[in-house]
């Protein structure tokens, strides 16, 4: 996808384990080159079993800050957990809302209107 210009001003690699993933230097030990290696922003999981996993990993075990949003649908979706604090739950509703009004603005920049 990145190849094809779907994510315009991102630099993606991977796939990374975690620890190469977000550790410069557990990415120079194996030797892992590239911008992304060791410093990225984003996590992406292959399903939904394993986003689950690292994301209640950073927020019981480091105390993150995690905000649950499905993309890939024709919306985005809100996915909490009944154990997720109200302000996980507020963080995954505006990240969802967020996410929604760039999908609009990207519709109205090439001309065509949808609500």
């Amino acid at each position: 996808m990145q190849a094809r210009g779907q994510f315009p001003d991102c630099i993606v690699e991977g796939p990374f384990a975690l620890d190469n993933a977000v550790s410069v230097e557990a990415a120079r030990v194996k030797g892992l080159q590239g911008d992304v290696a060791g410093e990225c922003d984003i996590l992406v999981t292959p399903d939904i079993e394993s986003g689950n996993i690292l994301s209640k990993s950073f927020a019981f075990l480091a105390g993150g800050r995690v905000a649950g949003v499905l993309v890939g649908a024709a919306a985005p979706v809100v996915l909490t957990s009944r154990a997720d604090t109200a302000e996980a739950k507020l963080y995954s509703i505006a990240v969802a809302v967020l996410m929604a009004n760039l999908v609009r603005s990207e519709r109205l920049k090439i001309g065509q209107v949808h609500f």
